[in-house]
């Protein structure tokens, strides 16, 4: 167990993969509930949740800026703050697509992958949660591999995607905003996988 004055750390890691499930449980919501006169809604909601991560990224930054001993090392601990930060920006990237490209009908196909896009964040969050106990943790490869393997269902589905954009479409607006979107949806597995990377790399170094 992380020490009582650890614990702003690792509590901070998990807060802020829960603002990475939030916004992303909300992007699944404005595709299953697809509403195109309120995107702009939409995206303002998930921009307060993103904006909450960053604050709570800056005050993780000024905490350690005052630390004396902090539980991990201090480039660790920024690299991890940011990769969980991208994750939420990556989300917020998706449905900012959505609207500026105009969408008016979502791909069933997007819906596949944002579904995959929660479970990894939800991964994340697990990961982050346990994360704490890392010395002693005999969970935490688990996490990772369960990441690792979502972020490749996430390829496989965006390879079929892409696809199925250049061989189902004659609409060259559609293949050209669904690509764009795909390209981003991918990208919220990626960042995932980015977290799953850093804490691989702070259990290596402590092992």
């Amino acid at each position: 167990m992380a020490k009582k004055q650890d614990a702003f750390y690792f509590e901070n890691f998990v807060a802020c993969a829960e603002d990475s499930c939030r916004a992303a449980q909300m992007l699944k919501e404005a595709l299953e509930n697809f509403e195109p006169e309120s995107l702009k809604e939409r995206l303002d909601s998930i921009h307060e949740v993103e904006h909450s991560g960053d604050a709570k990224k800056h005050e993780m930054l000024d905490h350690l800026a005052k630390e004396f001993l902090p539980p991990i090392e201090r480039e660790d601990i920024v690299s991890l703050s940011q990769n969980i930060d991208n994750v939420t920006d990556k989300v917020e990237d998706v449905m900012l697509r959505i609207y500026m490209n105009n969408v008016q009908k979502i791909e069933p196909n997007a819906l596949k992958m944002t579904d995959v896009v929660i479970q990894c964040c939800g991964a994340v969050r697990d990961l982050l949660v346990e994360f704490k106990n890392f010395k002693r943790s005999k969970n935490l490869k688990q996490l990772v591999i369960r990441i690792n393997d979502l972020e490749e269902e996430a390829d496989k589905l965006f390879m079929q995607s892409i696809r199925g954009l250049y061989t189902e479409s004659e609409d060259p607006i559609r293949v050209i905003a669904w690509r764009d979107i795909y390209i981003y949806l991918e990208r919220c597995a990626d960042a995932c996988e980015h977290v799953a990377d850093v804490v691989e790399s702070v259990i290596m170094k402590n092992s």
